[in-house]
């Protein structure tokens, strides 16, 4: 039997298009990429990854964000459109109902501007501070840290290992789903409902 809904928390990493310095004329930052790895809270394990490859419209990717993320605009070109992706998230991860975490703000922050700019609805559950966790905010606190730090930097103070390669969003997910997986062991995770957190 499947876990039941509430048990089930989604960790996103999101990667966009970026620049080294001001993006070129009529771009913008969008999401290229989508991680997700769902965590069961209640198992406290991570029980699947995935990630959505994302077609950019208003922008390309650019040398430095390739060497950033190993993503090419070959890659991206082959993805989904924004609009697809919110619908995939909605449909097959249940982004609507579930809880869901991401390493800082920025990335609730992304999908919030996209989705006004595209006119796609948002797709996660309302309002934003009840069903997102901050989980860069969680671990700072839990650690007694006055700065938060980066997912690398946490994985090493949580004495857990860097899996694949950082920048990628699915990768990233499942290393911040394992972060969220030492705060539920440390009794430091905002259960259900899911608390946000302040924003960094």
């Amino acid at each position: 039997m499947p876990p039941h809904a509430s048990a089930l928390l989604n960790v996103i990493d999101v990667e966009a298009t970026c620049w080294d310095g001001q993006p070129p004329p009529g771009a913008v930052s969008e999401i290229i990429e989508v991680g997700v790895t769902v965590v069961d809270v209640r198992a406290r394990r991570r029980v699947s990854r995935g990630g959505i490859l994302v077609r950019p419209a208003r922008s390309t990717v650019s040398a430095f964000c390739t060497e950033l993320t190993g993503l090419t605009q070959a890659d991206v070109a082959g993805g989904v459109t924004f609009a697809e992706a919110c619908r995939i998230l909605a449909e097959e991860y249940g982004a609507g109902e579930r809880p869901w975490a991401s390493w800082g703000d920025y990335d609730r922050r992304q999908f919030a501007r996209q989705s006004q700019a595209d006119g796609v609805a948002y797709p996660f559950g309302h309002p934003p501070e009840r069903t997102h966790a901050n989980a860069k905010a969680v671990f700072a606190s839990a650690y007694g840290l006055t700065r938060r730090p980066g997912m690398d930097s946490a994985l090493r103070l949580a004495g857990l290992p860097m899996e694949g390669r950082h920048h990628r969003g699915e990768d990233d997910a499942w290393n911040i789903a394992g972060l969220v997986l030492d705060l539920l062991d440390r009794g430091a995770w905002p259960l259900p409902p899911v608390a946000g957190a302040p924003s960094p």
